[in-house]
């Protein structure tokens, strides 16, 4: 498995603000999803390797964390929150309607790569309900219109 300098570089310097080894598990695996695209099992054996963990020690991590994924996803992934207070001011139709506007299911990509859709729970912009994230963007207050036109831009840099 080769990484980047760039991660490699992230990677040592990591190690050295934390006392045990595994305590840069998450942030590891957040870099490495970001520099392949999805945490294969190629690169979770080698960073179990590197971290002195078993493969399913970080298998156990990765499912805990929503935002981290063992597939594939598209270039932008689109999590919409339906949470509580998000439901409450119309989640779930805000979700419906990017499954419309996308063609696609919760945990589906469009054909061309560019996006991806997940249900996903609280977010952490309660007071700015309904939210969604793409990738690591927060996008808040949300209208069917909103949303559409946060996915056109998203659209327009993909494209680009």
């Amino acid at each position: 498995m080769k990484f980047s300098d760039q991660f490699e570089q992230r990677f040592t310097e990591m190690l050295t603000h934390y006392p045990t080894k595994r305590s840069v598990l998450v942030p590891t695996l957040l870099f490495a999803q970001d520099e392949i695209g999805f945490l294969s099992d190629e690169v979770i054996h080698e960073l179990a390797g590197r971290l002195d963990l078993t493969d399913l020690e970080v298998r156990n991590v990765i499912s805990y964390y929503s935002m981290l994924t063992t597939k594939p996803r598209g270039k932008f992934n689109v999590q919409v929150c339906t949470n509580i207070a998000c439901m409450l001011r119309g989640a779930d139709e805000l979700f419906e309607h990017c499954e419309k506007k996308l063609g696609i299911g919760h945990k589906g990509t469009t054909p061309d790569g560019l996006f991806s859709l997940e249900e996903v729970e609280c977010i952490g912009a309660c007071s700015w309900a309904p939210a969604a994230q793409v990738n690591y963007d927060f996008h808040e207050n949300l209208t069917p219109d909103k949303m559409d036109r946060v996915l056109d831009e998203y659209k327009k840099k993909g494209t680009q």
